[in-house]
């Protein structure tokens, strides 16, 4: 049975006709800038546990929201209704919010020369025609593969099968406006497996734009029976300092970090470990990336960023060099720059490897420690201080001699950039951040 359509969802010609007539309310009440960002969406997420469905839930989403500018005086204001009456509502709430603001010189829309003049098809909308039955069905299929791999998974902590589908309409009286639907779907397990020693639970999952893009379920919950069995007879280790190889699900968390300090945002407000760093040397010369936000079928495309901004390849890191801020419209007013298509983050960032695995790397260290999971938020990005709970595994010669877990890892974030030494090709490609894994020169461990 076909999944039923959502009859608030819109499609991208709908939603661009909604947000058009949207600047030409605001334009005949004589605003002098004026963009309507909306959205509308529905999803499935349902959750299997112990052989029988926990969770069936049904998401139905859509919002508009209306920002106006008067002479630097910025207001904004939201509506999840649609109707001709509470668009005149919104307009005009954004416009009186405008009245009292503090005016700001840097506040306004993107120049026309930036906006997007060209959006391509990325291959981003592929509907998954499941319906509740059958998404528990997949489910339970995960979650059989899983307890049957007779490896110690004692029971389940849940299986997940999730499906949605959003579109995304912008536009602005500089002349832009556009809209397009995409789609995320996923599968996840979560085991338990016991020993003599105690529980330790693990999980992994598979996400994709395109659901025959998705590992089988069988797949998913095989691998997650298996992380969660390599971490039973975890124990601490003697307070140390040594390399840590940062496994490549979790080393994605490093090349956020860079983001958030090299963000506008964090420039102009002098909130960063990286500071006017532009042209200057930020990583050690293992790491180079690029954005390539228009990879057809990626997780983290897009034609435009969130001002209208054309989003477009380029190097951010080069052989270690920061060759660019990540720039909003409003962020590089304040920076005196031009803005780079970053309005709303990054749009897949594609870290360059080396031809070796997670299992070279590990071969190549005499002792070191593997980290597999974080804990905590323990960083901050103005000074760089990073410290954080981990849990993964203790390489000694080469080999894997046991997991590990309630440990610290700490170090500064500007010296461990500095300190990468590889990046292995065991490339993570579920997220917007395209990471193998990262070894990291050393790093205090704090254990028993």
């Amino acid at each position: 049975m076909a999944a039923p359509r959502s009859q608030d969802f819109a499609s991208p010609q709908e939603l661009d006709q909604l947000v058009t007539e949207t600047v030409a309310r605001a334009e005949k009440r004589g605003i002098e800038g004026v963009e309507v960002a909306a959205s509308v969406g529905d999803g499935l997420s349902i959750t299997v546990r112990a052989g029988k469905r926990e969770r069936i839930e049904h998401q139905q989403g859509k919002s508009l929201a209306v920002t106006v500018f008067q002479q630097g005086c910025k207001g904004t204001a939201t509506t999840s209704d649609f109707s001709p009456q509470a668009l005149d509502d919104t307009v005009a709430a954004a416009k009186r919010i405008s009245d009292y603001a503090e005016p700001d010189s840097y506040a306004g829309l993107a120049g026309v020369e930036f906006l997007a003049s060209d959006i391509p098809d990325l291959g981003l909308d592929y509907p998954w025609e499941i319906d509740a039955e059958s998404a528990v069905e997949l489910a339970l299929e995960c979650e059989a593969a899983a307890l049957g791999t007779d490896i110690g998974i004692k029971q389940s902590d849940g299986c997940d099968v999730s499906r949605y589908r959003g579109t995304r309409g912008y536009g602005n009286n500089n002349g832009f406006h556009a809209a397009y639907c995409g789609t995320r779907h996923g599968i996840s397990a979560t085991m338990i497996a016991e020993d003599s020693v105690g529980m330790q639970s693990g999980y992994w999952f598979s996400s994709a734009r395109d659901p025959a893009q998705l590992q089988s379920p069988e797949s998913v919950g095989e691998k997650a029976a298996r992380r969660t069995v390599a971490k039973l007879g975890a124990r601490k280790i003697e307070t140390t300092e040594l390399p840590v190889l940062f496994e490549a699900p979790v080393a994605s968390s490093l090349i956020r970090h860079l983001v958030d300090a090299i963000s506008g945002s964090a420039q102009y407000r002098r909130a960063s470990f990286l500071l006017d760093k532009l042209g200057g040397q930020v990583t050690a010369p293992a790491l180079t990336i690029r954005e390539e936000p228009h990879l057809s079928g990626a997780i983290g495309s897009a034609p435009f960023d969130d001002d209208g901004v054309a989003t477009r390849t380029k190097v951010i890191v080069d052989s270690g060099n920061l060759e660019s801020y990540l720039l909003s419209a409003y962020s590089a007013r304040r920076l005196d720059l031009d803005p780079t298509g970053n309005a709303g983050g990054v749009y897949n960032l594609i870290v360059e490897h080396e031809d070796h695995g997670l299992d070279e790397l590990i071969a190549g260290l005499d002792q070191a420690l593997v980290v597999t999971e974080l804990m905590g938020f323990g960083v901050n990005i103005v000074t760089g201080d990073y410290s954080r709970g981990a849990s993964g595994f203790f390489v000694t010669g080469g080999e894997i001699t046991h997991p590990v877990e309630e440990i610290t890892i700490a170090g500064n974030l500007e010296a461990m950039l500095l300190g990468i030494r590889a990046i292995g090709n065991d490339v993570d490609r579920r997220g917007n951040i395209r990471t193998g894994s990262i070894l990291i020169d050393k790093m205090a461990i704090a254990g028993a």
